[in-house]
């Protein structure tokens, strides 16, 4: 039985967690129970099982308690007596069921003898119960979870202060001979020529685009008619009649005769050049 509940440490039934711990003796004969059970808020132990064997002479007087001290008072909160006395050595185990008491009570435990005697192979198993959802802000799967966040939001009361309320600011107003009703006519005059102004800008950026795309209507026109005219069809070119142009005549000989008639007459205008010449200096 004890190796059935060292194996399986808890089962659930329902909402509520049922499970066993491991063996608080294995380190000694003492032990600190914030070691042994989990610490789990709303945790109860529901029962003690143990078992030890006694090693001793018959006739020997021998009395083993298991135990644990009361956390928050004096004496014990768990406490089984074994008397060994006039009886020989042997191992024993018992199940003490005990009535659900909270985590928050378990003390130091240990395993004291009296008399002659010696105490081997002790072990010590608490089972335990709790409800996971027993403090409901530790999940928020939990029924009855608040979400803190939201509870602080919805708490918040947003007071809104209107600043020419406020008696130094006015003070200040009236000092200064401040209007403020002029002030918000002037505010808006100030938002009306904005959006004015904003339309006028938005009016001259469409026309802008307008005249874009009509100057880019007119110049693809232009080009379209310009190709129109600088196309020649191809049967122009066959109406022109094809044949054979004859070469320019040529000269037989290359050599031309010297132009005898041409030298005399040179001659004869030297000749007479020179004699209209010696008779200025004839005078």
């Amino acid at each position: 039985m004890l190796a059935l509940l060292a194996c399986s440490s808890y089962s659930y039934s329902d909402e509520t967690v049922f499970g066993t711990t491991g063996n608080a003796a294995s380190d000694g004969y003492n032990w600190v129970m914030t070691n042994i059970l989990p610490q789990q808020a709303g945790l109860a132990v529901n029962g003690v099982i143990y078992q030890y064997t006694t090693v001793k002479n018959t006739e020997d007087d021998m009395v083993v308690s298991v135990q644990n001290e009361n956390a928050r008072g004096s004496g014990y909160i768990f406490r089984e007596v074994d008397d060994w006395s006039g009886i020989p050595g042997n191992t024993i185990n018992k199940v003490i069921p005990v009535n659900n008491i909270d985590i928050s009570y378990w003390g130091r435990g240990s395993i004291d003898w009296t008399g002659t005697g010696n105490v081997e192979d002790a072990k010590v198993i608490y089972t335990y119960q709790y409800d996971p959802c027993f403090d409901p802000q530790t999940d928020p799967t939990c029924p009855g979870y608040i979400d803190q966040f939201v509870v602080d939001l919805q708490s918040e009361q947003v007071e809104i202060v209107d600043p020419l309320d406020d008696d130094v600011i006015q003070d200040e107003l009236d000092r200064k001979g401040v209007d403020t009703e002029d002030d918000d006519q002037e505010e808006r005059d100030n938002k009306k020529m904005k959006s004015e102004k904003k339309i006028e800008e938005r009016l001259e950026k469409i026309l802008g685009i307008v005249n874009t795309t009509l100057l880019a209507a007119d110049a693809v026109a232009k080009h379209e008619e310009l190709i129109s005219i600088a196309a020649i069809p191809t049967s122009y070119y066959s109406t022109i009649p094809g044949g054979v142009i004859d070469d320019a005549p040529k000269l037989a000989d290359s050599n031309l005769p010297e132009n005898k008639n041409a030298l005399r007459v040179g001659l004869a205008q030297q000749v007479k050049h020179e004699k209209l010449v010696d008779l200025q200096y004839e005078k």
